[in-house]
């Protein structure tokens, strides 16, 4: 075990797809989707400690949203790899928030991630990438996306991961003041329609051939969520900021995850600036980082 602290990004992802195939017998969903991580980031920082515990900083609204206890993933995260680590120890871990909470970011499963990584390193557990992929599926579906720690195609119900090839874009980031839990999500899309027909988007692969190229403007209007129907029908203030998005010049726009937050192509960074300008708390990202 190492005495000094060990510190991680947790980098916040866009769906730059998500398709939902079906509902599963155990009650996940079937998926597809380009995850790209993108630079906004949470700070992790684990160090030695006699116990295993959990601090959140930030700015107050999103420090303060995140569970505490053993509802917090980045502590569940930390006990699934104890579980596993012979050489497993108590733990300070530090966490400051820059993602917004329940945003479609990825923020909770990126803490988890960055603390399955920094203790494998702090503990000495010498756990090789697919062990760490292994406990991350038992901590939370998008985790592996999240430890592999660049693009990926995600399938099954997120547990699933490939390499993608995604080059550097731009994006204006606009979040709201409440999120929306991916369970209620994944429901209303169940609901809303007796019959799947229509409700799955289409094959991603000339997305994914614009996205591996880096065509930002042959990428915005491929750009697909099939939760966007379902969530903007309950909060259609969603589906309004994705449409004075376009007005405002986006090449294209997406809810990312289950949202709430929408994301803006942009065609380079003064462009994703200016996109930004319209939207009071939107911020520019770009990904990869």
């Amino acid at each position: 075990m190492t005495s000094r602290a060990i510190r991680r990004d947790a980098h916040a992802k866009l769906n730059v797809f998500l398709r939902v195939l079906r509902r599963r017998r155990d009650g996940y969903h079937e998926l597809e989707s380009l995850v790209v991580p993108i630079s906004l980031a949470d700070r992790v920082t684990v160090s030695p400690a006699d116990s295993l515990y959990v601090e959140v900083s930030g700015a107050k609204e999103l420090a303060g949203e995140v569970p505490a206890g053993g509802l917090n993933l980045a502590l569940v995260a930390a006990l699934a790899i104890a579980d596993v680590c012979e050489r497993a120890s108590g733990a300070r871990i530090r966490i400051y928030k820059r993602i917004p909470v329940a945003g479609g970011l990825g923020g909770g499963s990126a803490d988890a991630a960055a603390t399955i990584s920094g203790l494998n390193e702090l503990w000495g557990c010498g756990l090789d990438d697919a062990a760490l992929a292994d406990i991350g599926r038992r901590v939370g579906s998008d985790v592996p996306a999240m430890l592999a720690g660049r693009p990926v195609l995600m399938r099954g119900r997120g547990d699933r991961t490939t390499p993608a090839s995604v080059v550097r874009l731009w994006w204006a980031l606009v979040p709201f003041d409440f999120g929306v839990r991916a369970p209620d999500a994944y429901r209303w899309w169940d609901e809303d329609e007796d019959e799947d027909e229509g409700r799955t988007g289409p094959d991603p692969a000339a997305l994914l051939s614009a996205a591996a190229a880096g065509d930002a403007e042959a990428l915005g209007p491929l750009l697909f969520n099939d939760l966007e129907p379902p969530v903007f029908a309950r909060h259609p203030e969603i589906g309004r900021a994705k449409e004075r998005a376009l007005e405002a010049g986006a090449l294209g726009a997406v809810m990312s995850g289950s949202g709430s937050s929408v994301a803006a192509l942009a065609r380079d960074e003064a462009h994703a600036k200016a996109l930004a300008k319209a939207f009071p708390g939107a911020m520019v990202c770009s990904g990869p980082p």
